[in-house]
């Protein structure tokens, strides 16, 4: 599944923009984004989010480089042991944010389809990543 890095490296993409997106839009709320409300649910003040999904976003970019050039921490082989919970792990974080979605949308129809759901489709973006991660590991 030769798919599977570009894949990797799209969702590192995606979540690159979400990250850098939602800074332009506290710093300077361009009206051509969506307001900070739509960015994260708020279960964690953005002081703190912002650095984890930095972090998030520097160790996706390692995992990225790895697989690329076909070296490194991130594709050892001691990683296809832990290939299929990875890809589980994924299939029920995704799963999970496909039910936020579902429960989201029967309880706060307000929102439908994608007011203040940013989160909810990045978790599923990350979930992605993850289960591509899981899946270069099982080829």
């Amino acid at each position: 599944m030769t798919f599977v890095p570009t894949l990797l490296l799209l969702c590192t993409v995606l979540f690159a923009l979400r990250v850098f997106g939602q800074v332009i839009v506290a710093l300077w709320a361009p009206r051509w984004l969506p307001a900070m409300e739509h960015w994260y649910s708020g279960l964690m003040p953005y002081r703190y989010l912002l650095p984890a999904q930095l972090a998030l976003l520097a160790l996706m970019a390692v995992i990225v480089a790895d697989v690329y050039r076909a070296e490194g921490l991130f594709v050892m082989a001691w990683w296809e042991s832990l290939a299929t919970p990875l890809r589980l792990t994924a299939g029920i974080y995704f799963l999970s944010m496909v039910l936020r979605y579902v429960l989201t949308m029967v309880f706060k129809p307000e929102r439908r389809w994608f007011k203040r759901t940013i989160p909810i489709w990045f978790h599923m973006v990350l979930a992605t990543a993850l289960w591509s991660f899981g899946t270069y590991h099982s080829l």
